[in-house]
């Protein structure tokens, strides 16, 4: 089934083709104090179309809405911002912001700011990223970037500063195709923090564990609980290492899938429809 879309009106007054166009989403919601900070970084440099989910989305990875309409509701507009909530997915957001809110391509997209890390295979689950590959897989210059701080009351200062001259000099020069930056910051003072380094996503996975409880009426239900575990040893190479020695980690990441390193392994698997290699 195709999804239902609730058809509004596109936004000509962010049509200022002399200004950048800064489309901006998130997984933590509208009112989330990370995006209302990344608001505040970017308005200066643009018209901003801010379109996020009307409650938290986290975990959403790139799941699109397909049996439920999405509706897209102005919730507020002042100076060159126009917020918008969608009852949907960061990507879902992302999508409607391209296909319904505005006429012409973004200078540049920009998710979060996250409360808590997308670091190593948490990327692959983060909604944050979610939102930020969609506006790769459109060819707009994308970045995701989170703080590993899940407080409502978090404290953006460092990345903000940080993250300034990183959001200019893709807004000027852009990225290469297929690659967006998925950006972590970790928690600590300004005295401690000992700048950005440029890695690779650490190799781990999350040990996952449920935790089963019985409700009031004697139905048994489960708690997702577990602790990541880092494969990689310490090396410093990885986002993981950067985070845990007070550094913020950028990473290239790349829509294509593909192993490239292993296709020519897997070439004896190669037959036409008579077996033959």
């Amino acid at each position: 089934m195709k999804p239902k879309f609730y058809i509004c009106k596109k936004v000509k007054d962010l049509e200022n083709l002399n200004k950048p166009l800064i489309v901006v989403t998130n997984d933590d919601g509208y009112l989330a104090s990370g995006l209302k900070e990344l608001i505040n970084l970017v308005k200066p440099f643009g018209d901003v179309l801010v379109v996020a989910p009307e409650k938290g989305a986290s975990g959403m990875s790139h799941a699109i809405t397909m049996s439920t309409p999405m509706r897209i509701v102005k919730a507020q507009e002042y100076e060159n911002v126009t917020i918008y909530k969608v009852n949907g997915t960061p990507a879902d957001c992302v999508k409607l912001a391209l296909n319904q809110l505005t006429d012409r391509t973004p200078d540049i997209l920009v998710s979060g700011i996250n409360h808590g890390s997308n670091s190593s295979v948490s990327v692959i689950y983060s909604g944050t990223m979610g939102g930020a590959l969609e506006g790769c897989l459109n060819g707009i210059p994308s970045i995701g970037i989170s703080l590993d701080d899940h407080s409502s009351s978090a404290d953006f200062s460092l990345v903000s500063k940080y993250c300034e001259p990183i959001f200019k000099q893709v807004l000027e020069n852009g990225l290469p195709k297929n690659t967006a930056l998925n950006i972590n910051f970790p928690v600590c003072s300004a005295a401690e923090f000992k700048g950005m380094k440029v890695c690779r996503q650490a190799q781990g996975s999350w040990k996952e564990e449920y935790d089963k409880r019985v409700d009031p009426h004697g139905g048994t239900y489960y708690w997702l609980t577990g602790h990541f575990q880092n494969l990689d040893n310490g090396s410093e190479e990885t986002d993981i290492w950067a985070l845990s020695n007070n550094y913020a980690s950028i990473v290239p990441v790349n829509t294509d899938f593909t192993n490239h390193k292993v296709l020519n392994e897997l070439s004896i698997f190669n037959k036409d429809e008579n077996g033959n290699k």
